[in-house]
């Protein structure tokens, strides 16, 4: 018989063989757990099921996974070191690439899994502030009177009393200003005199006359000639800051009173850089003041700042609000909403459905026959309760808003064991070079064991695959029984894998000779 034909039978009886063997454990699994062998097989993407079935439509496991991820599989059902029992793998539901998942409706009831549809619609992404009420800086004057005097009376006495324009503030005594007045009733009587007997006598007076009285008017005080004058409010507004008590004394320029018109105010808001490219002059806002919960506040941004603080990595934005009533006062606290959304619809789903750990961006998509698969996603603006997905899903497709991180930690670890398992259906467990792939081999000491913890305490040498120094640190035991003949003290060689992030599983125990311990100064700690 040629070698081709021999190897070719070979292989066919060792085929005949496992399968035989696959279909005596999956029919023992099947008497032992009826109600996991009734469930219903998993649809195909074609529809039709690819899992093994009996004559009844009862579906076979091919085998059993250990249920903490560890590289560990059974023929059989069992249970672990804890207690938790094994889970059954079919053929139809074997992990790939992916990551997608089959849960029960049940599972599905008890996890409340929650779907919505991605829909076209306008992300309410408004970029979102606070701010403070502070005065129109174009609206606040100063009565600051141009000469030295005394304040003879004082008409409005008050901090925070409202004047119009025109309203009498203070009389004032001023010995300048009664000099002023005489010089130029002076002036203009000789001008008047001199008129018919002497023409140029007449001109120099009159030119006396408007010198003084273009004096007067640069002290602001043009028809008042006498030594008490009496000063007006500029603009309307509230008093703001008065300086002087009524006989008290001032020089040229000392501010008397500070006038504000507060029926236009200000709100200064802080807008973070990475929102500036969505602000622009003109654009409207509302503001929300706490003391008027509920009474929101049309304003237009005015003016953006052109520097930016360092320390908040924020600009300021000024926006102008109308404040006839004077509900508004300058200090209160603000919020600021501005309308930066775009007015075409884009494909969105809820914020909730949206999985984001820093390095990736996923939605779970909901498929058919209660099967779940992770879509990476590529996210736009943000709104309130919705996100704007610009590539990776459709409008239509459906999404997981609620339990979704239950199920793509179960999806990441499908994912992680196609990486330990066969590409071929036939396969019962995880090909050798897969499992060694994924665990590490030490050599050192037992200082303490835990039964009750089901841990061991070692002070192990250097794991090179790890780059780790020699160290004592705790690890977990895949199998109480692996302590058959293990007592602290004794040197052991071990092999273990991370069964999460900085949990490490010891899979192979064994005593070793005490050369191969680490040395007496390793390393404590980790």
């Amino acid at each position: 018989m040629k070698p081709a034909v021999q190897l070719t039978l070979a292989a066919a009886a060792v085929a005949l063989a496992l399968g035989a063997g696959y279909w005596a454990g999956s029919r023992n699994v099947g008497d032992a757990h009826p109600a996991a062998s009734a469930t219903a097989p998993a649809a195909s993407p074609s529809g039709v099921s690819s899992a093994p079935a009996s004559a009844n439509g009862e579906r076979k496991p091919l085998y059993y996974r250990n249920p903490m991820g560890l590289p560990d599989t059974s023929p059989v059902p069992k249970k672990d070191s804890m207690g938790m029992d094994y889970i059954p793998v079919y053929a139809d539901d074997r992990p790939d690439d992916s990551g997608a998942v089959v849960v029960s409706a049940a599972r599905v009831q008890t996890l409340g899994v929650k779907t919505a549809l991605a829909e076209e619609g306008v992300v309410d992404a408004a970029v979102r502030a606070v701010g403070r009420v502070e005065i129109d800086e174009r609206a606040v004057v100063q009565v600051a009177p141009r000469f030295e005097g005394w304040i003879e009376r004082l008409h409005v006495n008050a901090v925070g009393d409202p004047v119009r324009r025109g309203q009498p503030l203070f009389t004032v005594y001023s010995p300048e200003l009664q000099s002023a007045g005489e010089e130029l009733r002076i002036a203009e009587r000789l001008q008047r005199d001199a008129a018919a007997t002497d023409p140029a006598a007449a001109e120099s007076a009159r030119r006396l006359a408007e010198a003084t009285r273009a004096r007067l008017r640069n002290m602001e005080v043009a028809g008042q000639a006498g030594q008490r004058q009496t000063f007006a409010s500029p603009a309307n507004g509230v008093v703001l800051e008065k300086n002087a008590v009524q006989g008290a004394r001032f020089m040229p320029g000392e501010a008397i009173y500070r006038i504000a018109d507060l029926s236009t105010v200000w709100v200064i808001a802080d807008i973070f850089e990475q929102d500036l490219a969505r602000v622009r002059v003109g654009q409207t806002a509302t503001v929300t003041i706490p003391a008027f919960p509920g009474q929101p506040f049309e304003a237009k941004v005015g003016y953006l700042y052109p520097t930016l603080d360092t320390a908040t990595r924020s600009t300021r934005v000024r926006l102008e609000l109308a404040n006839r009533d004077g509900q508004l006062r300058p200090g209160m606290f603000a919020q600021v909403e501005l309308a930066a959304g775009s007015s075409v619809p884009r494909v969105t789903v809820p914020a909730s459905a949206v999985i984001d750990d820093g390095v990736r961006q996923v939605v779970l998509l909901a498929l058919d026959e209660g099967r779940f698969r992770p879509q990476p996603v590529k996210l736009g603006a943000r709104g309130r309760d919705r996100v704007e997905v610009r590539e990776g899903i459709r409008a239509g497709d459906r999404v997981v808003v609620s339990a979704n991180f239950l199920i793509d930690s179960e999806s990441q670890l499908k994912a992680a064991l196609s990486n330990l398992t066969e590409a071929e259906p036939s396969s019962a467990a995880p090909s050798a070079s897969a499992t060694s792939a994924q665990t590490h081999r030490a050599a050192g000491t037992v200082d303490a064991i835990d039964a009750a913890a089901n841990s061991v305490t070692i002070t192990h040498g250097e794991v090179a695959s790890l780059n780790w120094p020699a160290m004592t640190m705790d690890f977990a035991l895949a199998d109480p029984k692996l302590l058959k003949g293990i007592a602290p003290g004794l040197p052991v060689r071990f092999d273990f894998a991370e069964r999460a992030p900085g949990e490490y599983v010891i899979l192979r125990l064994e005593r070793s000779s005490a050369a191969q311990a680490p040395a007496a100064g390793a390393h404590q700690g980790h």
